[in-house]
Order: structure tokens, then C-alpha cells, then sequence
């Protein structure tokens, strides 16, 4: 028989932040420092300092909504804000590293050194069909509906862990995103239209300096171009896509991690994501949004970065965040 959830169950934390904001509010802090560090460099850093502060405000209406009324339903909304900002943290590395000299050419030598080729322009010229084509963008079209999934289902079926694997999972971003503003490598589909595909089939990769700094054409993803799901991915890329982000891929990582969560937590709901996971982690090269290496170093750093995470969680929250209240 099914159990009924209470979105309106009461529930208590205190009167401070979740682990999940205070994470956020922390990543805030060291990003709006190197801002003032970077200040006279950067496009346009008042506007960027502005909506930084917008969040801490944001955050904390939050707080004072969920004061007022404590239960599961403003919970919930206080932690997916967190997480939808995501959205806004990720172009937002390429405000930073687009300052400094590009690393491309080392990773496409290195591709290259290791493979005896560029994978990313091997996989889909070979396997070119909508029969592949649509299923590969289906999978990296599913990145964010897998989270979504694995969120709500902690949310309904283990509210107790919930606060944590939020934590867990936003953390992770922000460590990703830390090493994409260090480490500026804007992968295959920036990179090969900067130096044209003439120097790429002749395996000659040059180093483009702060190129991206005034130039992110992204060049249109290989594979069917009237496929349903192919489209859905391209029109993506065009609104939130940036020359940043690629090593270690963060899709790989990411999902990797998010499928650690789900089978603590579930096994059939593992078996049921997998076969999107899997697909998710070849798209990533098969429409060269990543080099190969960035995809195995995702998938092996998701390890590490999940027990961080957890390990950050563990001592900065010894206690549970919500308590029933019966």
C-alpha cells in the first residue's frame, strides 16, 4: 500500500542555513573575491558583483519563508533554488578563465599521443545515423532530468538523507567548478572551429591564447540534424553553453556520482537510469562537448569527489538538519 506524503509536515532545522546554502553562500564568497582580485580585467564585474548579492538576498527571503512556515514543501524549495542557480554558476566559470591562456592544444595532443586520433571526430563520423545519433543526445538531454529524479525520490522515499545528498550533489558542482575556473579547456566543439578542421585532420593543434576572451562560437554538434532529441540539445548549447568546462567532464562526474546516490538508495531505480547514464557518458564525446580523457578523468574523480563531499558533510553537519516532528 502506498504511503501518503505530507507536503505540509512540519519540520524543524533551527533558525540557520541549510548545509546546502551554506555551501553556496561559501562558493559565493570565493568567487566575489577573485572578482575584486580580477576586477579591472574582467567584461563586466559590478554586474557580476550585483547579481552575487542577489543571491545572498534571495537566500535568505528563503530562510525567512521557510520560518514562517517550516514544513516540507518550503524545504524542498529552499534546497532545488540552490541547485537551480546551478545553472547560472556554470557560464559563470567562463567569466574567469576566459581571462586566461587556453588549454586546448595540451589536451588534444595528449588525445591524440594516447588514441592515435581526435575520438570526438572518430566516434560520430563513423556511427553518423539518427539510430545513433538520437539516442546519444537523448542521453546527454537526460543530465538533468536523472538529477531531478534521484532528488525527488530521496525527497518522497528518504527525506532523512535528503538534506545531505543535496549538499553532496551541489558541492560536487562547486568543485568541478572551481578546477573549470583554474583550468580553461573549452573542449572539441569550441576548440577545432578556432583552429579550423584542416590543422585537426593534419593533427596539428596550436595554442590560441585568450582566443575565447572575444570569440565562443560553438560549432553544431555532429549526428542526424532533424532529430527530436538532437535539436533539443542544440537549442540547450545555444542559450547556456560556453567555451569552458571541459576537463574533467562534469556529465560524466556528475551522473556518475548521482547513480552512486541512487544505488544507495535503490536499486531498481539504478537499473532504470542506466541505460541513460551510459548513453549520457559516450554522448559527451560522440557530439565533442568533451575529449576522451575528459570523460574517463569525469568518471574517475566522481569517486573522489563524492567522498569530499561526504566527508564535508560529515564534519561540518554532525547532526541531521531536519528533525520530525511528530
Amino acid at each position: 500500500m502506498a504511503v501518503k506524503i505530507n507536503l505540509f509536515e512540519r519540520v524543524d532545522s533551527g533558525k540557520g542555513l541549510f548545509a546546502v546554502e551554506t555551501i553556496s553562500l561559501i562558493y559565493n564568497a570565493l568567487t566575489t573575491i577573485l572578482i575584486l582580485i580580477l576586477y579591472p580585467r574582467m567584461d563586466h564585474p559590478g554586474m557580476m558583483l550585483l547579481e552575487r548579492a542577489g543571491i545572498v538576498v534571495l537566500t535568505f527571503v528563503l530562510i525567512f519563508l521557510y520560518q514562517a512556515v517550516p514544513c516540507r514543501l518550503t524545504a524542498f524549495i529552499r534546497m532545488l533554488v540552490q541547485m537551480s542557480l546551478l545553472a547560472y554558476w556554470y557560464p559563470d566559470t567562463f567569466e574567469f578563465n576566459r581571462l586566461f591562456p587556453n588549454l586546448d592544444y595540451l589536451f588534444a595532443h595528449a588525445e591524440q599521443f594516447l588514441f592515435g586520433c581526435q575520438p570526438a571526430v572518430e566516434f560520430s563520423k563513423h556511427l553518423p545515423s539518427i539510430w545513433f545519433s538520437e539516442p546519444f543526445n537523448m542521453g546527454y538531454f537526460f543530465y538533468y532530468p536523472m538529477m531531478f529524479i534521484v532528488v525527488v525520490y530521496y525527497f518522497l522515499k528518504r527525506f532523512e538523507w535528503f538534506e545531505k545528498i543535496c549538499f553532496v550533489l551541489v558541492t560536487s558542482f562547486f568543485i568541478y567548478y572551481l578546477i573549470y575556473i583554474l583550468l580553461p579547456v573549452a573542449g572539441p566543439q569550441f576548440y577545432f572551429p578556432a583552429i579550423g578542421m584542416d590543422k585537426v585532420n593534419a593533427c596539428i593543434f596550436p595554442p590560441i591564447g585568450d582566443y575565447f576572451n572575444l570569440n565562443d562560437y560553438l560549432i553544431p554538434g555532429p549526428g542526424f540534424d532533424h532529430g527530436f532529441f538532437f535539436n533539443l540539445v542544440e537549442a540547450s548549447q545555444e542559450v547556456g553553453e560556453r567555451p569552458t568546462a571541459a576537463f574533467p567532464s562534469s556529465h560524466v562526474g556528475i551522473s556518475t556520482i548521482v547513480m552512486i546516490m541512487s544505488w544507495r538508495v535503490n536499486r531498481k531505480l539504478t537499473y532504470l537510469l542506466t541505460p541513460f547514464y551510459l548513453l549520457l557518458c559516450g554522448a559527451t564525446v560522440y557530439i565533442q562537448a568533451h575529449y576522451l580523457i575528459d570523460a574517463i578523468v569525469g568518471f574517475i574523480s566522481a569517486f573522489f569527489v563524492y567522498h569530499l563531499a561526504t566527508l564535508m558533510y560529515k564534519r561540518w553537519f554532525i547532526s541531521p538538519v531536519f528533525k520530525l516532528m511528530g
